[in-house]
């Protein structure tokens, strides 16, 4: 639950287990939106819509449902042949993602998905999901983000294409439950600066971990595969930093994190008790908008964003 004086921020991060659920139940009714087996997809989105579209295509690719690629909208590669374009866009109205859509269309199927079925979005795909019920007031996606990637793994999991090791979408909505009534760490929160690991699919919501924090609290983040930050990113780790991973941790990268005085998360993985990743994405979402009450920022009104970029020189 969240307090009657909750951030509206804070409603929408508490709503995900219903959205996620509800995205499951839609999985049939979207035959003409969704990939189908055996077809190339190129997945694209800006921001933390091209995140969850790096998350899926790594998703996708493993269960064997097809080759997936994923581009932010300004760099897909337009001369590279598809089956179908699959845009994520919470608003609808992205210059970059609309831009591309006109650019191919006639060309190849496309399809979006989106939460707000009155924006041109609907009419530059050939094929719209409308989650209207995972749509968010505030400028920080976040149920929208995930209920989008929750829609695409169930239907994974219904095609029988849900790799090895990702649990089924009803054991993430559970654990969603648990992320959002465990109490943050005091020693997470006082943190001055977060590095978020993941691999495979989850590295996908190590970066989006990382963007919440910056877009939400101005917090100081990194973000890479966990097998490259021993290359690197372990020389910003120290006293009063997080290295906080997602999904199972390479050997012996807990005990460098503790050999450089970092502290190490790692509540999703193999260990017995351990989140599903997705779910344990809602406790950094949590946890920016914790750091950001603290600093006295406003999360539903970030500052230097919008809902939506939008560019007044498009061509589209």
């Amino acid at each position: 639950m969240t307090a009657p004086d909750a951030s509206r921020t804070s409603v929408e991060i508490a709503s995900q287990p219903d959205t996620w659920r509800r995205a499951a139940e839609s999985v049939g009714s979207l035959a003409g939106v969704l990939p189908r087996r055996d077809e190339r997809v190129a997945v694209v989105g800006c921001g933390t819509s091209w995140f969850m579209a790096l998350a899926y295509a790594q998703l996708r690719e493993a269960g064997g449902h097809g080759e997936t690629d994923a581009f932010a909208a300004s760099e897909f590669p337009t001369g590279r042949g598809y089956d179908r374009i699959l845009a994520i866009t919470r608003s609808g109205t992205t210059t970059e993602v609309l831009d591309l859509l006109a650019e191919v269309k006639g060309t190849v199927a496309t399809a979006a998905l989106t939460a707000d079925p009155a924006t041109p979005v609907m009419d530059a795909a050939d094929a719209v999901a409308v989650l209207d019920y995972a749509d968010e007031q505030s400028v920080v996606q976040t149920r929208f983000a995930t209920t989008a990637l929750a829609l695409l793994r169930a239907h994974l999991e219904a095609e029988d294409a849900l790799p090895a090791g990702v649990r089924p979408l009803a054991r993430a909505v559970e654990d969603a439950g648990r992320a959002l009534a465990e109490p943050l760490s005091a020693q997470v929160r006082a943190a001055e600066q977060f590095t978020f690991l993941g691999t495979g699919w989850t590295y996908g919501l190590a970066l989006e971990a990382g963007l919440k924090m910056r877009e939400a609290a101005g917090a100081w983040t990194e973000s890479y595969p966990a097998m490259e930050y021993r290359h690197g990113p372990i020389s910003i780790t120290g006293p009063g930093r997080v290295a906080w991973l997602f999904g199972p941790a390479p050997a012996g990268l807990a005990d460098d994190v503790a050999r450089v005085g970092g502290t190490f998360v790692a509540g999703s993985g193999d260990a017995a008790g351990a989140l599903d990743p997705l779910a344990d994405l809602i406790r950094v979402q949590r946890l920016a908008v914790a750091l950001a009450e603290a600093r006295g920022y406003d999360p539903d009104r970030p500052r230097n964003l919008t809902r939506s970029v939008i560019l007044e020189n498009s061509h589209a």
